[in-house]
């Protein structure tokens, strides 16, 4: 029997690979839903596929999601639709705060649908400034005070009271910096890789002491489609990440040396806010779903990239 998915923000780097992966199983039927105001077509799943549709929506606007779930009657959703980019979610807080509307549009449908549970792309912003590393999903304080984060945040709460209330199932999986072949150029990889591509100056914020962790797109869909298949993380929130920190000043000198690049690193002023000083999440709950597999290193991730733009 054919399973029905729903993929909202399916033609961005998480969402589009997340994907390109499911409808490689032919008992999948994927639906694509997204406005294309950070997305783009050359993310959706090749052609030569035919277990996928694409519909030019956005969740935010009930007569768009409402149309696409009354006709499909979906068996799973994976709510991945959201406003991203610190620059970009900062100077646009009401548009942020816009994808509450689009939280609920997709819980109260999927409750009166059938789905059977709802995927919610959540991030490790929710975390603000580290109390304490590593950063753990059930104990770590909640602390951001930016509007991305703060969406993010209530977007967690709708998913739990819903499962309280309609007992309808739920995984929360809190993103950190996924990165991979389909990233768009204003995340700090993909824009660290083509400037030392062009041999152009790599620009940092402020002297490149604050770290982040990166993990590789696939490390990340492997963790998301275990856990549909094999129903791990019912009811639960999930960090997906990988473990090892590295200052963003490590990590352009490893994109010049993997470019083999004249490029220059100059130091820009730091953001007025937005770039947190660390990130490390606690993944036990990520690796258990993984069976204890290693990860894919960020020198290696860097490699594959590099190799499809070859």
């Amino acid at each position: 029997m054919m399973i029905f998915i729903l993929i909202t923000g399916g033609a961005g780097n998480v969402g589009g690979s997340l994907a390109e992966r499911l409808v490689k199983n032919p008992d999948y039927f994927v639906v694509i839903l997204d406005n294309l105001t950070t997305g783009s077509i050359h993310k959706l799943p090749p052609a030569n596929y035919s277990n996928w549709k694409f519909i030019n929506g956005d969740v935010n606007c009930y007569d768009d999601i409402s149309a696409v779930m009354t006709s499909f009657h979906f068996d799973y959703v994976f709510h991945y639709a959201a406003l991203v980019g610190v620059k970009r979610t900062l100077d646009n807080p009401i548009l942020v705060l816009n994808d509450i509307t689009g939280i609920k549009n997709v819980l109260s449908l999927s409750k009166n649908t059938g789905v059977k549970r709802v995927f919610y792309s959540s991030s490790s912003e929710v975390y603000g400034e580290p109390v304490s590393l590593p950063q753990f999903e059930d104990i770590t304080p909640l602390n951001s005070k930016l509007p991305y984060a703060i969406v993010k945040n209530v977007g967690e709460a709708y998913f739990r009271t819903f499962s309280l209330q309609y007992n309808l199932d739920y995984t929360i999986f809190r993103f950190f910096n996924t990165y991979g072949p389909k990233q768009s150029e204003d995340f700090v990889i993909t824009r660290f890789i083509k400037q030392a591509l062009n041999n152009l100056d790599i620009t940092i914020y402020g002297d490149g002491s604050q770290t982040r962790t990166f993990c590789y797109v696939d490390d990340n869909n492997d963790a998301t489609i275990i856990a549909l298949e094999k129903n791990k993380g019912i009811n639960d929130t999930i960090n997906i990440g990988n473990d090892i920190e590295y200052t963003i000043l490590e990590l352009a000198k490893l994109c010049i040396i993997k470019t083999n690049s004249k490029s220059k690193i100059v130091h820009l002023p730091p953001l007025k806010e937005g770039d947190m000083t660390r990130r490390q999440p606690e993944i036990s709950k990520m690796k258990s779903i993984l069976l204890d597999r290693p990860l894919i290193s960020l020198s290696e991730g860097i490699d594959r990239i590099l190799k499809e733009l070859n």
